[in-house]
């Protein structure tokens, strides 16, 4: 073998490792992104669902018009509007789940046929 040889087949095996070393943390990186926005997703709802029990508190009959309850409603719905911001987060999970249901339903569909 020549010393060329050699040199490229060194070349070659750090390149190799290097990719490998690369693709394994880039699917890490990736793994924490799909679960970090599936968090932001459910904190999301959990916010919505806490907002609207709080406004179907204060317009309960006891409760209409006392201004804690109103501004702990006020509050509620600008932290839910300030987690809308991130929206491009979970947007990443949702279109996969959209896309795994839509393709179960046509399954379903084509079976019923």
């Amino acid at each position: 073998m020549s010393r060329l040889e050699i040199v490229l087949i060194c070349v070659s095996t750090i390149s190799l490792a290097g990719n490998l070393g690369m693709f394994m943390w880039l699917r890490a990186a990736l793994s924490r992104l799909v679960s970090f926005s599936d968090e932001m997703e459910d904190l999301r709802d959990m916010t919505g669902a806490f907002a609207n029990h709080v406004s179907s508190v204060y317009n309960l009959e006891t409760f209409y018009g006392d201004e804690t309850l109103q501004g702990l409603m006020q509050h509620a719905n600008s932290y839910k509007e300030q987690l809308d911001t991130f929206e491009y987060i979970y947007d990443l999970t949702e279109k996969e789940q959209i896309d795994e249901s839509g393709s179960e339903e046509e399954a379903s569909q084509e079976d019923q046929e």
